[in-house]
């Protein structure tokens, strides 16, 4: 969607301006086209992990739960937007940013309640709102240990998070988990890989070869062609969709301590150190939209007011069984795009997901997705956030000392992610927090980064790099 007479180039810069509503209305329901797949996956995903059902004809399992997870995505990732856009005291960036709910949470999450049904969600919902109480606090200091946070230690999280996840899309794509556990035969069938292959290759050509909203909204299209595939060869019936449509409420307001409050040490830590990558990407975030948007630096109460937010409204979240919320990248380059720094469009879109999170029907329908469909999208968007990384480390200069901090901490946080068995003998909540592979390698790269001496950056590499040549800021070794 290009900005045609949306304003002058002033206006469109100025983050208080609102455009007509006849566009104004089109540029936040595009914003919420940009987000909407990747903002409720994470809830379906942690629901699938809790054991609730799949798909159309799942049956009652789950059914509930699942479709209120899905609903409270919607719901929260629409009230953190306004918490950003109207502000709320201190709480709040006064920018276009668009909430919604963390990829970056999921390897803490899945562990904490894989198998465990719904008994497992009080613990997480205990670590939701005490890491955000947390993620709140960093606002008043976040900008004092961006020093702690660089590139290669960003960009090492970013990557772990995508491959911590890519295993998760290949096992959707295939028939899901609980078909792997029951050894059903048709799981990795190619039944079940075409419909996968299908929302992956209309995803891809729409963002090669399409332009504005379609390319915008790749993944969703892909998704909804995919969806399709899957009704023709009978994946899913018109009946299980009459039924979720026919069970779920036309209406249900959120509820308060749904699933109870438990103190889990596992999640309280686990969720407080991802708070940190989490503040940090907000940042990151922040400076993409002044810049983007208005060309300018964001101001220190606009990074301090944008933490506050992602704090304040994943705790908000937690009370009534939402995800943990942060700002989403891609409405940020949705912004650069356009050119439109009005606010005020971004409250239009969150005001659709607050809509959309108070029906439940909307919710009883993304859950008839496939779980093979669903597949396909995941493994775009994952190889999405391992790209991400990779692109983030482009910018370390890769000489001996940041090898070693990269090598060391993926090694080990990857290993014990794949080779959980090795920390067996480990106290539950230390096990728990060590297999999730991502915390580990978080914390290496910080303290390594911290405590190696920088002097070690102008040594030779050939020692580390098996002979091959740093080739300096922002490139990788090479043959």
């Amino acid at each position: 969607m290009t900005t045609g007479s949306i304003g002058t180039p002033q206006q469109l810069r100025d983050p208080n301006y609102t455009p007509a509503l006849s566009q104004a209305i089109p540029l936040g329901i595009q914003h919420v086209l940009a987000m909407f797949v990747s903002n409720v996956t994470p809830a379906i995903i942690v629901a699938g992990a809790a054991g609730f059902g799949f798909g159309s004809d799942a049956g009652a399992m789950g059914f509930p739960d699942m479709t209120y997870m899905i609903q409270m995505s919607m719901l929260f990732a629409g009230v953190a937007t306004l918490l950003q856009t109207i502000t709320l005291g201190p709480v709040g960036a006064a920018l276009p940013i668009v909430q919604g709910t963390s990829f970056a949470f999921l390897p803490i999450m899945i562990p904490l309640v894989a198998g465990k049904g719904v008994d497992a969600l009080g613990a997480l919902y205990g670590g939701v709102i005490i890491g955000g109480l947390f993620h709140a606090l960093l606002g008043t200091f976040i900008g004092k240990i961006r020093f702690a946070l660089p590139p290669l230690v960003t960009g090492l999280v970013v990557m772990m998070i995508g491959l911590m996840l890519v295993k998760v899309g290949i096992q959707y794509a295939a028939g899901g988990v609980p078909a792997k556990m029951s050894g059903a035969p048709e799981y990795g069938s190619l039944l079940n890989w075409s419909a996968a292959l299908v929302v992956i290759i209309v995803t891809l050509g729409l963002k090669f070869f399409a332009r504005g909203m379609l390319a915008i909204s790749a993944v969703l299209v892909g998704l909804g062609v995919g969806y399709l595939y899957a009704l023709m060869m009978g994946m899913v019936t018109v009946q299980g969709i009459s039924d979720n449509w026919r069970f779920a409420k036309s209406f249900a307001l959120p509820e308060f301590f749904k699933y109870g409050f438990e103190l889990s040490a596992a999640a309280v830590i686990g969720f407080c150190l991802m708070a940190f990558v989490s503040a940090v990407e907000t940042v990151g975030d922040v400076s993409g939209i002044t810049k983007g948007g208005a060309g300018r630096e964001a101001t220190d109460n606009e990074i301090t007011g944008a933490t506050y937010a992602d704090g304040v409204g994943t705790a908000i979240a937690g009370f009534f069984g939402g995800m943990p919320n942060t700002s989403f990248s891609q409405n940020v380059g949705l912004i650069a795009m356009t050119g439109v720094m009005s606010r005020h469009v971004v409250t239009i879109g969150a005001i659709f997901l607050i809509i959309c999170g108070l029906i439940p029907k909307i919710g009883a329908i993304i859950r008839t997705i496939p779980i093979e469909v669903l597949g396909g999208g995941v493994i775009v968007m994952f190889g999405m956030v391992v790209a991400a990384g990779i692109s983030m480390l482009s910018d370390v200069a890769w000489n001996r000392r940041n090898m070693v901090i990269f090598a060391i901490s993926l090694s080990i946080g990857l290993g014990l992610q794949l080779e959980p068995g090795a920390v067996q003998h480990l106290p539950d909540t230390l096990r728990i927090l060590m297999t999730s592979g991502l915390l580990p390698a978080a914390l290496l790269a910080m303290v390594l980064n911290l405590v190696l001496p920088q002097e070690l950056a102008d040594e030779s590499i050939d020692e580390v790099s098996g002979g091959h040549a740093g080739h300096g800021e922002g490139s990788l070794p090479h043959d």
